[in-house]
């Protein structure tokens, strides 16, 4: 996920991880400017969706690395994590922002 951050004029981005035994997602990565960057491309570069939500991201970027996120945040996340779900089947077009990786990088 990425933001633009207006007090910083500075690109956000948060990675999160989420795989069967896990309670809740989790924080795997965030960072500002450059680092910020690297993350997006890496997610690019993997075949991980990139979606845009500042509102989501400014949450996130408050939880500590490696932590998972708080309850707060569990309906917010799980709207998220059920559209990549339809996009990745297929049943759905890419509103609001989300943006699929381009084939090979």
């Amino acid at each position: 996920m990425s933001a633009e951050d207006p007090d910083q004029a500075m690109r956000q981005a948060v990675a999160l991880r989420y795989g069967s035994g896990q309670s809740a997602p989790q924080v795997v990565a965030k960072g500002r400017g450059l680092l910020a960057e690297t993350i997006i491309a890496r997610a690019r570069e993997a075949g991980v969706y990139v979606h845009e939500s500042p509102e989501l991201v400014q949450l996130l970027m408050a939880v500590e690395l490696d932590r998972e996120i708080p309850p707060a945040l569990y309906q917010a996340v799980a709207e998220l994590l059920a559209w990549l779900y339809r996009l990745e089947q297929g049943t759905q077009d890419f509103p609001g922002g989300g943006v699929p990786a381009p084939p090979g990088g």
